[in-house]
């Protein structure tokens, strides 16, 4: 069964906590998918794990129809597909609860800087409840 953990957003950095928690998972040897908005979404990601940190290397590829993603061990897309069958789904956007049954490990966001984004991260914590899904909170290593 999947595990979802929530890492905690007190401000308006989601780009880099999603680059942040992709070499993480990818440094433990995990796939990992990233699931954003739209292809305009995931091209501005895809340009951002390449640039974040000067001393990272995180191979990746974006999902946009252009490339073949079934060997890459990180994609960012903007469907609801696992094309390099990935471990774990990052969410930078809600997913339907079948599409994220497919992943060991879901990590989402608690958006707390803006209330409405507060409320709608709590919505999606219990929802995550009534499916069985135990969500816990998750706090990156340093």
């Amino acid at each position: 069964m999947a595990v979802v953990k929530f890492v905690k957003l007190e401000n308006q950095n989601k780009p880099q906590q999603l680059c942040r928690l992709t070499e993480y998972f990818y440094r433990q040897g995990k796939r990992l998918l990233l699931l954003v908005q739209d292809e305009n979404q995931a091209i501005s990601y895809d340009r951002f794990l390449w640039t974040w940190d000067k001393g990272a290397f995180l191979p990746h590829a974006c999902d946009i129809g252009s490339v073949e993603c079934y060997q890459e061990p990180i994609v960012i897309t903007a469907r609801e597909n696992n094309p390099n069958n990935a471990d774990i789904l990052i969410l930078g956007v809600p997913a339907d609860p079948d599409f994220m049954s497919r992943f060991d490990l879901i990590i989402d966001f608690a958006e707390l800087y803006d209330a409405g984004l507060a409320e709608a991260s709590r919505d999606r914590f219990r929802h995550y409840r009534t499916l069985g899904l135990n969500p816990q909170m998750f706090d990156l290593p340093e």
